[in-house]
């Protein structure tokens, strides 16, 4: 009887055994599960929007109390590449820009600081602003980065993924000005029929400064 019943409790006991593993193997599997969707969620493309030229003015009063930074924008090839490229890629990608020289002439005046060649001003993942801009025109490698201070720990996936989307697009034709005050010299800055040019010109006609 004793034999018996020490059969039976042995059973029991490793039935009981059985089922606690089967249930930490479906608790390690559902963590695993969960941890997975975690990382997925955190590699993630970040989705960037172009701002257009219309809805400009709608973004600066938007973010007109953020904090502006460069951080976070790590140097990468991106950085090496003629920013007269950069606008043909940005182009191909994004369309045109938010801003060109033409939108930046006030009251007929062109202020020194603010002679650029283009602006594009984008919304990152439905919230997070940031501009891209030349630094010299067509005369530099590479372009400015700038986003909002607050969200610096993602601009280095933000810059990884813009690096992809234009190194991996063909570039589109385009035709920029530029005033260079250093320089004192309008340009016409363009890409056609897969040459990049720069050319000294007079001040567009259309351009009217008093």
């Amino acid at each position: 009887m004793s034999t018996m019943l020490n059969t039976e409790e042995l059973s029991a006991s490793k039935t009981s055994f059985l089922h606690t593993c089967k249930i930490a193997i479906a608790v390690f599997f559902l963590i695993m599960l969960v941890s997975t969707s975690n990382s997925n969620a955190q590699f993630e493309e970040p989705v960037i929007k172009k701002v257009s030229t219309e809805d400009a003015a709608a973004f600066e009063a938007e973010f007109k109390d953020i904090k502006w930074t460069g951080q976070g924008f790590n140097y990468n090839e991106l950085d090496r590449v003629p920013a007269i490229e950069l606008r043909a890629r940005l182009e191909s990608v994004f369309g045109e820009p938010t801003k060109i020289i033409e939108d930046i002439v006030e009251r007929g005046k062109l202020r020194a600081g603010k002679a650029i060649q283009f602006e594009y001003w984008f919304i990152v993942d439905g919230e997070i602003p940031m501009m891209i801009l030349d630094l010299d025109g067509p005369f530099a490698d590479g372009l400015v980065y700038v986003g909002a201070s607050r969200y610096i720990d993602l601009m280095p996936a933000v810059k990884r993924s813009l690096t992809r989307q234009l190194l991996e697009t063909e570039p589109k034709a385009y035709i920029d000005y530029f005033f260079s005050p250093e320089r004192e010299q309008w340009y016409e800055v363009r890409y056609q029929n897969g040459e990049y040019t720069k050319k000294e010109v007079d001040k567009p006609s259309h351009i009217r400064l008093y």
